[in-house]
């Protein structure tokens, strides 16, 4: 979570888990080197097929890339159909308008880079994230892209921690889903001298309904990822989940 500590990518089975871990940290380190200011943490290449180079369906989707990297800063949050290449693009809601451009544009190459004939992919960055599809995906919850993040340090009262942790998170998933932009974000005190910090958002296609429905199915996989540890996220295709015992969000 933190750059002074370790972290460990789950997903459901064992060997994806394995598989996805080593992918991660030679791509991390791949876009370190190049210098990259917005470090993949995870991506998914679509199975439902490739396109052929130099056809309709690669013009449709450039032009989908374009129209959201142009449209995306200025409010967070993109969604553009061109012809059957449906896509949409999420900044993290504390990000600036720079900020988020910079990391549509990075992350969108780099999909581009990890998934170059796949007709759908999907790629998280700290900043944002960029999914595009050959079906139209809008306005449907997401729970089959996931992965989650942890901080490998454990917690000294996990019992307590863990309390206010969904406490905390499931104000924000209530607060989130009755905001216009489908986020929150906010702080609660842990024992005498200590605060958790927490974020929760949701893509702006979702209702505010199937939002509030997305975070709190986030945070019921937190026991089974992130018990008892300093950091945890939940991270899917529609919505996500984080937090931290330190201030991550940047200030308004």
């Amino acid at each position: 979570m933190s750059s002074s500590s370790s972290s460990i990518i789950f997903t459901p089975k064992t060997l994806i888990l394995l598989i996805n871990t080593l992918l991660l940290l030679l791509l991390v380190q791949t876009c370190h080197g190049a210098a990259n200011d917005n470090p993949p943490l995870f991506h998914f290449c679509s199975n439902t097929g490739n396109y052929t180079p130099y056809t309709p369906y690669e013009s449709n989707l450039k032009i989908l890339i374009n129209s959201l990297i142009y449209k995306t800063p200025s409010t967070g949050f993109g969604q553009f159909q061109n012809q059957q290449a449906y896509g949409l693009a999420l900044c993290r809601g504390d990000a600036s308008v720079g900020d988020c451009k910079t990391c549509v544009t990075d992350a969108a190459k780099e999909l581009r880079s990890l998934c170059p004939y796949n007709k759908g992919a999907m790629i998280w960055c700290d900043n944002c994230e960029v999914k595009y599809s050959d079906t139209d995906f809008f306005g449907q919850v997401d729970n089959t892209n996931r992965f989650y993040l942890l901080n490998v340090q454990n917690v000294s009262d996990a019992a307590t921690f863990n309390y206010v942790v969904k406490e905390l998170l499931s104000l924000l998933a209530s607060k989130a889903s009755e905001d216009p932009k489908l986020y929150a974000s906010g702080d609660l005190k842990v024992g005498e001298c200590e605060r958790v910090y927490g974020l929760a958002q949701c893509t702006r296609d979702l209702s505010s309904v199937d939002c509030n429905n997305c975070l709190h199915d986030a945070i019921r996989q937190l026991p089974s990822c992130c018990h008892g540890k300093q950091g945890g996220r939940v991270v899917g295709g529609s919505c996500n989940i984080r937090y931290e015992i330190y201030p991550f969000l940047n200030k308004a």
